[in-house]
């Protein structure tokens, strides 16, 4: 019973749309202004994931949550009827029945102008063009947002190539990291090595300067004792 409704209030929403429209092409009518919708072209989702159709809006009169009314819809890429989506006035209605059924959420605010919904766990049967409607008395015509959601069995070229670009990133930033700390290493073992080797030289070094001392002072006693023998000498020849 609500499934119809929705349907109803919806079929009603697009005649007063057209009830609207006609007169802004009669002379002497005023003007209605319009409503600007802007959604993304396509969006990429994989099978399986959650993804968020974005859809905001532009209205020169004042919003509020009952004064603005939204509305997607669906047409699959093969030939099919339009199905309704979602419905959103003053608060959610997802669908109860049929392809979308536990798999829509509202993501959007109506008073920061976001008419935004999320699809969950997207299957291949969703693969097709998404309208997103949007109203807000006075401003009950302009076009319509159209986004067309690409389901795949895996990540596309474009992800994958930045998949491997961060994957690369990553390992050049290891292998940098890692050579750092390589040469800081070997930097430090040779310093150690070349204290270990000052230590070993400082105690072979001292014995040879003290070898040196006793050497010399011997060389200074044997000059000495001979001295001494030469002027022993002379004067015994003397006498």
């Amino acid at each position: 019973m609500k499934k119809h409704w929705i349907i109803y209030l919806n079929a009603l929403f697009k005649m007063c749309n057209c009830a609207l429209v006609a007169p802004l092409f009669v002379p002497g009518v005023l003007r209605v202004s319009g409503m600007e919708v802007f959604t993304s072209s396509e969006v990429e989702a994989v099978n399986g994931t959650d993804v968020r159709l974005k859809c905001t809006f532009k209205s020169e009169h004042p919003v509020s949550q009952s004064s603005a009314v939204v509305s997607w819809n669906f047409r699959p890429l093969a030939q099919g009827a339009e199905e309704s989506v979602f419905y959103y006035q003053e608060k959610a209605y997802p669908p109860t029945e049929g392809r979308f059924k536990g798999h829509v959420a509202w993501s959007g605010d109506i008073l920061r102008q976001d008419a935004s919904i999320v699809l969950k766990d997207v299957l291949f049967a969703f693969n097709g063009t998404y309208t997103c409607q949007v109203r807000n008395l006075p401003d009950v015509h302009g076009i319509n947002g159209e986004v067309v959601l690409k389901v795949l069995n895996k990540a596309s070229v474009s992800e994958m190539g930045l998949l491997a670009a961060a994957i690369g990133g990553a390992i050049v930033v290891g292998l940098l990291l890692l050579a750092v700390f390589l040469v800081v290493r070997h930097c430090r073992r040779n310093n150690m090595e070349d204290l270990e080797q000052d230590e070993r030289e400082m105690p072979e070094t001292r014995e040879l300067r003290e070898g040196a001392l006793q050497s010399k002072a011997i060389q200074e006693n044997e000059l000495k004792f001979n001295l001494m023998q030469e002027k022993e000498l002379q004067a015994v020849e003397n006498n």
